[in-house]
């Protein structure tokens, strides 16, 4: 579930953020995408994911 919130997040991160961050270090933009993307997936992300996943889960023991 995870990886499912992670890899396009980070893909929209970065293709978003790509040429603002061309001018800062190389060293640098992990930690700015980073202290942006942590908050998206703990607040965001994964709470919506567990939503879906319970849904789905309560809806496949009714079968």
């Amino acid at each position: 579930m995870i990886w499912i919130a992670v890899l396009p997040t980070l893909t929209v991160l970065q293709l978003a953020l790509g040429g603002l961050l061309e001018a800062v270090p190389p060293y640098l933009r992990p930690p700015i995408i980073a202290t942006l993307m942590v908050p998206m997936m703990v607040y965001v992300l994964m709470p919506l994911l567990q939503r879906i996943d319970a849904r789905l889960t309560k809806r496949a023991g009714n079968r």
